[in-house]
């Protein structure tokens, strides 16, 4: 029996610096085909299947973290180290990183209420920014 050992560094590519590069620069969440034509527009010529399996080697580093959007799209943003949640406008996708200290504590009283050892969570706040809100009561 053979047992799988961590898995190797992904190879480091002009297509990876790349989309590396491109994450770098934003802070929002994107999706893999927002980043490909920011990509493409750069004039990097990197294909959609190369920024998706990128990105997915990215998050499985955990160098990114992936979102799910309302209609089940993965979208990715390079984030700090370190446990964190994200407060995320549903119109535009500005994002802020925030700590939730009491939804730690929350969700471990939680977990050992149930017997429950080893919890991991995350959590997501989508609402609107304050840009959105303004620009949503202009237009009303």
């Amino acid at each position: 029996m053979t047992t799988a050992g961590p898995s190797p560094r992904a190879r480091s590519t002009r297509q990876r610096a790349a989309v590396s590069a491109a994450l770098d620069e934003i802070e929002d969440f994107r999706s893999a085909q927002e980043l490909h034509d920011m990509l493409k527009h750069r004039g990097d010529s990197v294909g959609l299947t190369t920024v998706y399996r990128t990105l997915q080697s990215l998050a499985d580093a955990g160098e990114v973290d992936v979102l799910r959007t309302a209609d089940g799209e993965a979208v990715y943003r390079r984030c700090s180290s370190g446990h964190h949640h994200h407060l995320v406008c549903r119109h535009c996708g500005s994002t802020v990183e925030v700590e939730g200290p009491a939804v730690e504590r929350w969700a471990n009283t939680v977990a050992a209420e149930h017997g429950f050892s080893d919890i991991a969570h995350t959590l997501e706040i989508f609402g609107t920014c304050a840009d959105c809100a303004a620009k949503q009561r202009i237009g009303a």
